[in-house]
């Protein structure tokens, strides 16, 4: 799969991880960095530097909650979602190269994460 987004994300300057993050953010515009990192299941010493990278883009932007301010809040920038069509016709071609439809594949996607959910669960015990 990331080989088939790898040429599609190159024209647009996103590795897959990034685009991942990106993902979630055009999905909620704003998150916490603990829930992106639920989210993508990544810690934060994976998600630091990608975050670090894609503010540096212009992307997104890390701010301390004034509320909490050991929380990071994470949020998309305008320049970040004008990213979003773009890769919105990238993600239409992988779609279509699987030879799939959307149903077969959302069927695909909850069975996979079903299955990581139940294999995290069998390594933690």
């Amino acid at each position: 799969m990331t080989g088939c987004y790898r040429p599609l994300l190159d024209e647009i300057g996103l590795t897959y991880t990034q685009y991942a993050v990106m993902l979630v953010l055009w999905e909620q515009d704003s998150v916490t960095l603990g829930l992106l990192g639920h989210r993508l299941q990544l810690d934060s010493g994976t998600l630091s530097p990608l975050l670090k990278r894609l503010e540096g883009l212009g992307l997104l932007t890390r701010r301390r909650r004034v509320e909490d301010e050991r929380t990071v809040q994470v949020t998309v920038t305008p320049a970040g979602l004008a990213l979003r069509d773009r890769a919105a016709a990238a993600q239409q071609q992988v779609v279509a190269a699987t030879g799939f439809d959307r149903e077969a594949l959302a069927e695909m996607r909850d069975a996979l994460q079903a299955l990581t959910g139940r294999l995290r669960t069998a390594s933690a015990s």
